[in-house]
């Protein structure tokens, strides 16, 4: 009985043995929806995001030779979305693209459109699991009102505040100020549009 006893805690300890060398303990809690570890240092070189933002944007005021132009927008806002790629080389700098459009409709009923694409950088701050990018974009804007079409570049500074849901997914708003320049041959025609927007948006990291 006592050979039994032992042969057969031999064995147990010989099956732990054996599980513990199969399955060692993980030192990084496994990503879900419950994701309850949080490191800001997981970014590295190579990691990169995908982000889907929409809402709406507000044209703010548009100057002509220092003065202030009366536009014909009404009301005062429209909808903006944009699809937007970030490259981290470090913990806090990254590198990316925008591509982004938006409308806003006319005191005739017509629209303005935009379409502006970019590429930007910026630099990501963090607290908690809350993460805060700044960036500042420069691209090409094509713009059509009616039958007036327009081409030039935009300069665009912002920010946002994302929650870090889980390894893969993060929730937030980010705002930006436009700045698009319309030139003529005549300097005294020069328009230069600043609008503002204000959107809702999605973040993937992979």
């Amino acid at each position: 009985m006592r050979k039994a006893a032992a042969f057969f805690l031999i064995l147990l300890f010989s099956f732990t043995l054996l599980y513990a060398q199969e399955n060692p303990p993980s030192e990084n809690p496994p990503d879900g929806g419950d994701w309850d570890y949080y490191n800001p240092d997981s970014y590295s070189h190579g990691d990169q995001t995908f982000i889907i933002s929409l809402l709406t944007v507000f044209p703010v005021v548009f100057l002509n030779d220092g003065n202030a132009l009366k536009n014909n927008f009404n009301p005062p806002l429209g909808g903006a979305g944009s699809l937007s790629y970030n490259y981290y080389f470090t913990n806090n700098i990254f590198l990316g693209g925008e591509l982004s459009g938006s409308f806003i409709p006319t005191i005739g009923n017509n629209m303005y459109y935009g379409i502006f694409l970019g590429a930007r950088t910026g630099y990501q701050f963090y607290f908690w699991r809350l993460e805060f990018p700044l960036n500042i974009t420069l691209g090409m804007a094509w713009h059509q009102y009616l039958n007036f079409k327009n081409y030039s570049f935009y300069l665009k500074g912002g920010g946002a505040a994302y929650f870090r849901y889980n390894a893969e997914w993060s929730f937030g708003i980010h705002t930006n100020w436009y700045w698009i320049p319309q030139f003529t041959n005549d300097r005294s025609k020069n328009v230069y549009g600043n609008m503002i927007d204000l959107m809702a948006s999605v973040r993937y990291h992979f």
